[in-house]
This record gives C-alpha cells, sequence and structure tokens, in this order.
C-alpha cells in the first residue's frame, strides 16, 4: 500500500513540477549590427525568340447542286396525279366489289 501511495504522489510531483518548468518568461534584446550577406542572383527572364504563324487560307466552298423549283414542282404534280390515280381505282374496284358482292349480303 505505501508503495502505490509513494507511485502516486512522485506521479503527481512530477505533473506539477513539468508544468512549472515551462511556465516563464524570456526577455531576448538583440542588436542589429549589418554585415555581409550573400543573396542569390536574381532569376535571368529569356524573352523567347517570335513565332510566325500564316493566317488561315480562305475558305473555298464550290458550287454545288442548287435546287430548281420547276423540277420540284414537276415532282409534287407527279406525287399528285399518281395518288389520285391510285384512290380512283381503289374506289372503281370497291364499287365493283360491292355490285358482286350486295346479292350475298341479304
Amino acid at each position: 500500500m505505501q508503495r502505490i501511495l509513494a507511485a502516486c504522489a512522485l506521479a503527481g510531483v512530477a505533473i506539477l513540477a513539468s508544468g512549472t518548468a515551462q511556465a516563464r518568461v524570456n526577455v531576448d534584446i538583440g542588436i542589429g549590427v549589418p554585415g555581409y550577406a550573400v543573396a542569390p542572383p536574381p532569376p535571368v527572364y529569356y524573352e523567347p525568340a517570335p513565332v510566325y504563324v500564316a493566317p488561315p487560307q480562305p475558305v473555298v466552298v464550290a458550287p454545288g447542286y442548287y435546287d430548281d423549283w420547276r423540277e420540284r414542282r414537276a415532282w409534287r404534280e407527279q406525287q399528285w396525279r399518281e395518288r389520285k390515280w391510285r384512290e380512283r381505282e381503289w374506289r372503281e374496284r370497291r364499287r365493283e366489289w360491292h355490285r358482286w358482292h350486295e346479292d350475298h349480303d341479304d
């Protein structure tokens, strides 16, 4: 028991002593004396050589296919005639079919 108490007392004194050892005030006085100082030389800047860049070439667009309004109109008329022809053919076939099959619907 005495050993434990002695160890605790020694640990307490060590903790208190280390805290007080760091709590101090320092006063420093310095006198600047000019002396010989060695500094590195300033960096050297080398300007790069000028570079000539040629201006871009102009863009040339070759003449291409230009849509002709007459051709487009002729194509539309042809499509319209074909559509009308198909509708007429369909109507005629339908009438013919009804003519042949009306008797059988009764």
